[in-house]
């Protein structure tokens, strides 16, 4: 990779555009890039770094770190453009961070986004667009050099203070440097996989055990005393012989359980045996004592039946006699019916004789009917009459309806006449009241389009006025912050010059006697600087730097709120300007507030009137087709008014005819009544008398004669009965409910004799009174004692036989995940013993290295091997490095670093060089370094490097020597660029770069020295 042509503009110190020409630097071979301290040496570098990588070197990528230059003006835009050759094609980035820019319109600032562009020159296209994708033209550079950011900075960016220190670092601290510059993470993360595999494996291993030492407790729980006959073993879980211990524990836990088994058998047995003898024997004294108690109820029973035997007479003489009269009973009831009958019928003739003529009272049957049927013939002759009497009081409603219908349409005609006159003053007023609510619609429309933009116009000069007063008070604090800025800057230069003038006192206070200077190198000094009035320290210079940062953000902040401020104010004066007269100049109001507020009272006012009116025109419509159908409507009903009126007169004269003839018939038919219904009505209830007084007639008849027979059957059936009289049997008559408690009671004593008489004939009974009283409570205790014993000794034979089986399912699980945790086993000490091997933990592992360690300790052998080549050149062959991996203390092996001294014969460690000793090895090992990570990249060559400080605790023959060493890299057509301060260098190295510091942003000048002196 080769730098061709470096291009920047605002970025760090570079307020202006600045080019940097390394191919002219580099056909020397060696340049020097030099300048005072601050003025931006690193910065260029740091620029190459951000072409390629789109980032700053990791030290100088802080967070909140811009790359924009401050001395640059606004509208220069920050931008680093880098010409290279890498991989054989010449290429072109062109990188833009993003910064602020100032608005195209109005004031204030916005941020523009980062962009990135590469080209590639081709001889027959020229310079052709590649990509503009951040992305794209990461993974493109990238995949041609080879390397990471880190990478490039610690190869083609050579920091001899980094290398210093890895001269002096620990083996952690070197192992972190290489595996970032080797990229070994892959050989970490084959630690972390085997040592996560180790973890899982253990984890299932432990599972298991945990799992068999549960089975083992839960054996132990099931076991019960014979757990106590020989304890499990106290093994935890991932220790061996576990498994083992637990089945043996687990075997002699069951031999105790079957022992106990038959034993809890044996007593079961015996248990069984007592509570049956028990049970019979409590048997045999239930059943003596029953039958006692039986024999003594009984004997009591029969004493209570002789005494209740007269009674017993009594009830079954009474029931005997009660039964005979119930023979007559039906008689009786007969003979009470017919009497009843007869009566009731005689006192029905009474009545029915009260309401017949006088010389009817005495009338029979025939003379009855007889007159019942003339009165019959009489109202069949009326029938005629009658309709004709019904047919003349329909004509008399008819014509009443008629004459009804005659005043309705009579006073329907007169009234749509009256209404009708008016029809055409209505309809002009319906008419007039719907054009204005129209007008008032159209009116309301014009003025809600006129009223909203005044409002907006009232509302955006009201705005106006807010913002003005804002804006003069934001530029007043614009002009306190530009002049506050502009006082710190000066202020922070002027301290500035005055440090730089005396930084020689300020060096001279760091002298420590036979130390080395850090500009001349000498040890001795004779007549160090000393700090005259006014002298300015690092600490004030950084304050006032400070207090400028400060001020120049307030600056910023307060021109950014103006600029705001100014585009609020144009944009409420833009909006409250009339739209037909323009916009008003900027420097006065576009219109005043009173004036707006006075147009939008009148137009919301008028706006409410005429939305007041509009709001009327449905209604208005409404009315005006509503009276148009009206006065259809009338018209029609005046018009069938007038031709019902006509077809009622003929109407009115046919009824009149059909009357007068219906008139003439009904005054013979209505007699001396006034209606014929009256007289139809008459003698229907003369004839209804006739025939009411018959029929009780009749019925008075009927009921003397069954009253007569009813006596006869009476006295036939109580002298049947064995009565003297009908009225001796009514005397004995009982009720149901009386007979049946006499022959319940009857059948009770004779059913209770019968049982006394067949219990007092039992043997057993007999036989039992005779013996000594029975004792069935001792009896019961007993057998309630055998019976908790047989209890116990079932539930103890039940336990024992549950312990036996879940002992014996328990045995065959642990037997079970035994055998499945045998391979888990063997898998968790496979992985075990490599993981350890590579983790360095493991005892086969005598070094105690890691893998990435033994990695990165072949590496740091390349890196020592290439260095020493270098190294004996510029120690004139005294110094070579080479590695160690010799274990210090208890640290782990692997990278130690040691250097060799050759006139002494012995290898001491790298931390005891001196100070020029240390510079002249760490150049060693940052040149071997960036050898062997070129080579590991994939063999991409780089024909420019950078080598930053430390020339200056060199003496000259040292110095010759290193120069040397660099000069030998143009062998291999390489270009080495030197970042120092060093004086001498600028009389040894011709081709130079020098940064110079200027008030207004540094800048890069090429310079050619004369020649190379010794």
């Amino acid at each position: 990779m080769r730098l061709h042509k470096l291009t920047l503009t605002a970025f760090g110190p570079f307020g202006a555009t600045q080019e940097v020409d390394f191919d002219a630097l580099s056909s020397a071979g060696i340049f020097l890039l030099h300048g005072p301290t601050g003025a931006g040496k690193t910065s260029v570098l740091d620029a190459v770094c951000y072409a390629l990588y789109g980032a700053v070197p990791g030290a100088r990528q802080s967070p909140g770190t811009s790359l924009r230059s401050d001395h640059a003006p606004v509208d220069r835009p920050t931008e680093v453009c880098l010409e290279l050759t890498v991989g054989g094609r010449r290429l072109e980035v062109t990188r833009r961070p993003a910064q602020p820019r100032p608005k195209k319109r109005g004031g204030g600032h916005t941020t523009e986004k980062a962009q990135s562009l590469l080209r590639e020159y081709a001889p027959e296209h020229g310079w052709k667009a590649l990509s503009r994708s951040h992305q794209e033209i990461g993974e493109e550079i990238g995949g041609l050099v080879g390397m990471s950011r880190d990478q490039f900075c610690q190869v083609v960016l050579l920091p001899q203070g980094d290398f210093a220190r890895f001269l002096r670092a620990d083996a952690e601290a070197r192992g972190k440097l290489l595996g970032r510059l080797f990229d070994t993470r892959r050989f970490a993360a084959v630690e972390e996989r085997l040592a996560e595999q180790r973890r899982a494996a253990e984890a299932r291993v432990r599972s298991g055990d945990e799992q068999i030492l549960a089975l083992a407790h839960r054996i132990a729980q099931a076991a019960g005393p014979a757990a106590d006959e020989a304890l499990p073993a106290e093994a935890k879980p991932g220790e061996p012989g576990l498994a083992e211990a637990v089945l043996s524990w687990a075997a002699v836990a069951r031999g105790g359980a079957r022992e106990r088994l038959d034993i809890a058998r044996c007593g079961l047995a015996a248990a069984e045996e007592r509570s049956s003898a028990a049970r019979r024997a409590l048997e045999a004294e239930r059943e003596l004592d029953r039958l006692q108690r039986r024999y003594a109820e009984t004997r009591r029973r029969a004493a209570g039946l002789e005494e209740r035997r007269a009674e017993r007479d009594r009830c079954h003489e009474q029931l005997a006699r009660a039964r005979k009269a119930d023979l007559v009973a039906p008689a009786l009831d007969l003979r009470d019916r017919a009497e009843r009958a007869h009566r009731a019928a005689a006192e029905a003739r009474v009545r029915s004789r009260a309401g017949l003529p006088h010389e009817l009272a005495d009338a029979g049957l025939d003379q009855l009917a007889d007159r019942e049927r003339g009165f019959r013939a009489q109202l069949g002759a009326l029938d005629a009459a009658r309709r004709a009497e019904r047919r003349s009081r329909e004509i008399d409603d008819e014509r009443g309806g008629l004459d009804r219908q005659s005043r309705s349409d009579d006073e329907l005609i007169q009234e749509a006449a009256q209404w009708l006159a008016g029809w055409d003053a209505t309809h002009r007023s319906l008419a007039e009241r719907v054009e204005t609510a129209r007008d008032a619609a159209t009116r309301a429309e014009q003025l809600a389009g006129r009223l909203e933009p005044a409002r907006r116009r009232l509302e955006a000069a009201r705005r106006c006025d807010a913002l003005a007063t804002q804006e003069e008070t934001a530029a007043a604090a614009l002009t306190a912050a530009r002049e506050s800025a502009a006082d710190a800057h000066e202020t922070w230069l002027a301290l500035r010059e005055q440090r730089l003038l005396s930084v020689a006192a300020e060096l001279a206070g760091q002298l420590v006697d036979g130390a080395a200077c850090a500009v001349c190198g000498s040890a001795e000094h004779p007549a160090p600087a000393r700090a005259g009035a006014g002298h300015v320290d690092r600490a004030t210079e950084e304050a006032a730097l400070a207090a400028h940062q400060r001020a120049e953000q307030a600056r910023a902040r307060a021109e950014g709120e103006r600029g705001v401020l100014r585009e609020r104010l144009a944009a409420a004066r833009a909006e409250a300007a009339d739209p037909q007269e323009g916009a008003e100049p900027a420097g006065r109001a576009a219109v005043s507030v009173a004036g707006l507020r006075a147009v939008v009272d009148r137009l919301t006012r008028e706006h409410a009137d005429a939305h007041r009116l509009a709001a009327g025109t449905h209604a208005a419509r409404e009315a005006l087709a509503a009276a148009e159908r009206e006065h259809l409507g009338r018209i029609e009903d005046q018009r069938r008014a007038e031709r019902r009126t006509a077809a009622r007169t003929s109407q009115r004269e046919a009824l009149d005819r059909e009357q007068a003839s219906l008139e003439a018939e009904l005054v013979t038919a209505r007699g001396a009544c006034a209606s014929v219904a009256e007289h139809a009505g008459l003698l229907e209830r003369r004839a209804g008398l006739l025939a009411d007084a018959a029929e009780v007639l009749r019925a008075e008849h009927e009921a003397a004669g069954r009253l007569k027979e009813a006596d006869g059957r009476l006295a036939d059936a109580a002298f049947r009965a064995g009565f003297d009289t009908p009225q001796a049997a009514a005397a004995k008559l009982l009720g149901d409910a009386a007979q049946r408690e006499l022959q319940h009671r009857v059948d009770a004593w004779q059913t209770e004799a019968a049982t006394v008489a067949d219990r007092l004939a039992e043997e057993d009974a007999v036989a039992a009174a005779a013996r000594p009283p029975a004792l069935p409570d001792e009896a019961q205790r007993a057998y309630d004692l055998s019976v908790r014993v047989l209890r116990d000794s079932a539930s103890a034979h039940s336990a024992a036989q549950e312990r036996g089986a879940e002992l014996d399912r328990l045995s065959r699980r642990a037997e079970d995940e035994v055998r499945a945790l045998g391979p888990l086993r063997e898998e968790y000490e496979g992985v075990a013993r490599l993981a350890g091997l590579t983790a360095g933990t493991s005892a086969d592992n005598e070094r105690r290295m890691r893998l990435e360690a033994y990695v990165l300790a072949a590496r740091l052998e390349q890196v020592a091997a290439a260095a020493t080549a270098r190294l004996q050149r510029m120690s004139s062959g005294r110094y070579t490095l080479v590695h160690s991996d010799e274990r210090s203390g208890g640290r782990r092996a692997g990278l130690g670093l040691h250097v060799v001294d050759a006139w002494t014969g012995r290898e001491r460690d790298t931390a005891t060089l001196s100070g020029g000793e240390t510079f002249f090895a760490s150049l060693a090992l940052a040149l071997g370094l960036a050898d062997v990570v070129t080579d590991e990249a994939g063999g991409v060559r780089l024909d420019t490097l950078f080598i930053d400080e430390g020339f200056g605790s060199l003496d000259d023959q040292t110095l010759d020597e290193v120069l040397d060493v660099l000069d030998s890299l143009r062998e291999r057509d390489r270009s080495v660029g030197i970042v120092s301060h060093v004086a001498d260098l600028r009389r040894r190295i011709p081709a130079q770069l020098e940064v110079v510091k200027e008030r207004h942003g540094s800048a890069v000048v090429h310079r050619a020295a004369g020649p190379l002196s010794g």
